[in-house]
């Protein structure tokens, strides 16, 4: 595969990961920033077993040298989101980061558990763990129960 279709198909879910741990400003940075790498070292990366997931942590060194420490998450104001739960923000931002992205990417974005573990380049059991220890804090920081 050349990079330009590499681009077209990893790029969005890339930025949506990238966004989902840094926040939009930061994350969308990130992602173009380990998108240009990818070209620029194209031969390299395309070699790659997971070149989505190299790209990863290339945009999350990118991230780390820019990412404010607090509050890199927008808060919707009341016309947005009416019903919105003012606590969940401070609650996301203080899961770790692998959680944080986890959580994010399969209850925000819809995506499938094996669709994380690829691009973040773990394994389905960590997603997993890292799911369910971000969803209990959550949980706990809210105070609200799962529905049984």
């Amino acid at each position: 595969m050349t990079f330009e279709p590499f681009a077209r198909t990893t790029g969005p879910k890339l930025r949506a990961a990238l966004v989902a741990a840094y926040g939009p400003d930061v994350g969308a940075d990130a992602a173009a920033a380990a998108l240009a790498y990818g070209w620029e070292n194209w031969d390299r990366v395309s070699a790659m077993a997971n070149p989505a997931g190299y790209l990863f942590r290339v945009g999350q060194t990118s991230a780390h040298r820019s990412r404010p420490r607090e509050g890199f998450l927008p808060t919707p104001g009341p016309q947005e989101l009416p019903d919105f739960e003012p606590g969940l923000i401070p609650a996301l931002e203080s899961l770790s980061e692998p959680q944080r992205i986890t959580v994010l990417l399969i209850h925000a974005f819809g995506w499938t558990q094996a669709d994380t573990a690829t691009l973040l380049d773990v394994s389905p059991s960590t997603v997993r763990t890292h799911l369910a220890r971000g969803l209990q804090k959550l949980q706990t920081a809210l105070e609200v129960t799962p529905h049984a």
